[in-house]
């Protein structure tokens, strides 16, 4: 299905420049705001400049990587950097980040980040300006594998809606640690550990409340597909979790929440282990419906599950205004059959979202037509296809 009287996007990366970054030595690609497709042989550098794009956001992009790894192997005594122009409501907004040279030259691991030539404090600045939501193939047991990864890539989504959640985690997670290791240790206050409590009630109810109130916003957007493109169902799944399904109004579950954690002390501290809270939370996700869970799909399913979920967060963030958000699909569609991926294409087309593609072979993305800009990816150089 072809979507009539679309227009292509009118904001997103328009100039991405690369120096001594993984395989590129230095890299400069100019393109519009429509969506791009990189085609190309596996190891000649495709995926590199999707990971370049996703270090123009708060972390350590989509690979975590070191900077011993993202370094040019060739040019070990160059700093690396990324920068780019995004075209914004608001005009044009350059952001940059890298190693900074000094440091660099001195042996030290530290980065600078610049937001229109001026250095600014953080990553978390540039977000303020570009948002930018990735799937990857190594997620491509994210809906299989342990809870972990799948709170991370929700949490991930949470902090597009509430920048404040990766601080709240990061609070709830230090006393849950300091709890554990007072139990153990059997040296402790009642007071020292009711603090601590007070702590992980207090973060650990907001973060489950963020949370869920980030797959209700997920949800809503589900629903505004313009294709036949799979519906993923959402749902938390946590003994916390479960009090707010139920229900149970927040106060009564933060005090349960409380008492379960004074009544677990002892058992916690024996077996070295805090066995409940939202740490133990997980992310479940349903093809269509809640009959038949992510698990027991097919590769193919489970592909377009992941999609689905990435897609709705894109145009969740196209609707916050935060920063133009920008979609990064690495080796996305290999696993879906030429139905999905013409649907794909039109779901993109219809987010009008700058979209960064990649893949193999070219044909696969032919249906994509002149609505993408089309690059050849050969040996660290990119040239411009036409698409016949």
């Amino acid at each position: 299905m072809m979507i009539e009287n679309s227009l292509p996007p009118a904001y997103g990366l328009t100039r991405l420049s690369l120096s001594a970054f993984r395989s590129y030595d230095q890299l400069l690609v100019t393109c519009d705001a429509r969506p791009v497709v990189l085609t190309g042989e596996n190891g000649e550098g495709k995926t590199n400049v999707l990971e370049a794009i996703s270090l123009l956001s708060p972390g350590k992009g989509f690979r975590n990587a070191t900077s011993e790894e993202i370094i040019h192997r060739h040019t070990p005594d160059k700093a690396w950097a990324v920068a780019a122009n995004i075209d914004t409501p608001h005009g044009q907004t350059q952001l940059g980040f890298g190693l900074d040279p000094e440091a660099h030259a001195k042996g030290r691991d530290r980065r600078v980040v610049r937001v229109n030539q001026t250095n600014v404090r953080s990553q978390s600045e540039m977000a303020a300006h570009l948002q930018v939501i990735w799937l990857t193939p190594n997620m491509d047991r994210l809906l299989t594998d342990a809870p972990t990864d799948r709170r991370r890539f929700l949490d991930r989504l949470v902090f597009g809606l509430d920048p404040e959640h990766a601080n709240r985690v990061k609070r709830y997670e230090h006393a849950t640690r300091e709890r554990l290791h007072l139990l153990k240790e059997g040296n402790h206050t009642q007071a020292w550990l009711d603090a601590l409590e007070d702590t992980m009630v207090l973060e650990g109810m907001a973060m489950t409340q963020a949370r869920h109130h980030t797959i209700a916003r997920l949800t809503e957007q589900l629903d505004h597909g313009a294709t036949r493109f799979p519906r993923a169902k959402l749902r938390m799944t946590g003994w916390v979790d479960e009090l707010l399904n139920e229900g149970m109004d927040k106060e009564d579950a933060a005090r349960g929440f409380r008492e379960k954690l004074a009544h677990n002390r002892e058992k916690d501290g024996l077996i070295g282990m805090t066995r409940s809270g939202p740490h133990r939370s997980d992310f479940l996700c349903f093809f269509d419906d809640e009959t038949s869970p992510a698990d027991q799909c097919s590769t193919g399913e489970q592909k377009a599950l992941l999609l689905s979920i990435t897609l709705a967060a894109a145009r969740m963030q196209r609707e916050l205004n935060k920063g133009i958000p920008i979609l990064l699909l690495d080796e996305v569609i290999a696993h879906l059959d030429i139905h999905r991926r013409r649907d794909l294409f039109d779901e993109i087309e219809a987010l009008r979202l700058q979209t960064w593609m990649s893949g193999t072979d070219f044909q696969m993305f032919a249906d994509f037509g002149d609505r993408a800009q089309h690059f050849s990816v050969e040996k660290g150089v990119l040239y411009r296809k036409n698409v016949v």
